[in-house]
């Protein structure tokens, strides 16, 4: 007996289903696709009924191989390495309903057809996106997507091109995430575009044995003219902050001078003691000019 890893189709399918945010969904859901499991793999038992012709083939492939024993035992087994599964198709239908490997795996020649599934975690790099967000500005977005197989015989059956098939859905579906939000909600919120991302393909992709593990944003592209509007806008902003600031800041000002005004004409040596404070800092800048005010009164007096 060949060495085969794997449980029944029935056990595999009929898995818990995991949310995309870690936690178990609701009963209906699971009994619903707990169903659709059962209906898929009963179909597939009833469609692998050997006919006679099909049954003969078998027979003769295994009466060569005897004959040609030892010679056929390095045409009957392959090596199935730790991360793949192998899917062996007999007469074109799918053997056991089940993924063999790791290790030695036997298949018949002339009978069997091996199609082998890579279990490791894919990287996908999604390029520039273009798209109209939904206040009818143009942007341009890139992201990354990890997926991997979670079941080798859906994604051999189910599918032509898992691979091909999952780039495409992740960039139509990128676009349309971008379609349905404004362009302010895009920069300042990454990562509710990639949640939304992430959703929509993990339930397309269930159905293909491919499950998303992770999706992200890698970068967003505007126009150059929309930068430097977005540039003139956040400029006018700034200086009407700025102009705000100093308004209020003249305000403050003219109250505590209209404070210090009371407290000097409540005491006139307070006046005397400014001016000498006045005087001792312009002494302190070395400078040649010095303006000594004088009262109208002083002058009055002055000129009598």
């Amino acid at each position: 007996m060949p060495a085969t890893s794997g449980s029944h189709s029935t056990t595999r399918q009929n898995k818990l289903l995991i949310s995309d945010d870690g936690e178990r969904s609701g009963p209906a859901e699971e009994a619903k696709q707990i169903n659709k499991n059962f209906n898929l793999n009963k179909s597939m038992q009833s469609n692998t009924k050997d006919t006679c012709i099909e049954r003969f083939l078998v027979f003769m492939s295994l009466f060569f191989v005897i004959i040609l024993f030892p010679i056929s035992l390095f045409t009957v087994f392959v090596a199935v390495r730790q991360f793949e599964r192998a899917i062996i198709l007999r007469n074109g239908k799918v053997r056991k309903n089940k993924a063999f490997g790791p290790g030695l795996v036997y298949f018949l020649p002339c009978v069997d057809t091996v199609k082998y599934t890579d279990l490791r975690i894919m990287c996908y790099a999604v390029p520039p996106q273009e798209a109209l967000t939904k206040d009818s500005l143009t942007v341009s977005v890139d992201a990354v997507v990890y997926y991997k197989i979670w079941d080798p015989v859906w994604a051999v059956l189910n599918v032509a091109d898992y691979r091909i098939a999952t780039q495409f859905l992740a960039a139509t579906t990128l676009r349309n995430a971008l379609g349905n939000r404004k362009l302010a909600e895009i920069l300042t919120d990454r990562p509710a575009v990639s949640n939304q991302v992430f959703q929509q393909m993990n339930n397309l992709t269930g159905d293909w044995g491919v499950k998303i593990v992770r999706v992200e944003v890698k970068d967003i592209s505007l126009p150059l003219q929309l930068q430097k509007a977005m540039a003139t806008e956040a400029e006018s902003s700034r200086l009407a902050n700025a102009k705000i600031i100093v308004a209020k800041s003249e305000i403050e000002a003219t109250k505590n001078l209209q404070k210090a005004t009371k407290m000097l004409m409540d005491n006139p040596l307070c006046m005397q003691l400014r001016y000498l404070q006045t005087l001792q800092t312009i002494s302190s800048e070395k400078t040649h000019t010095i303006v000594m005010p004088f009262s109208s009164e002083i002058i009055s007096r002055l000129f009598k």
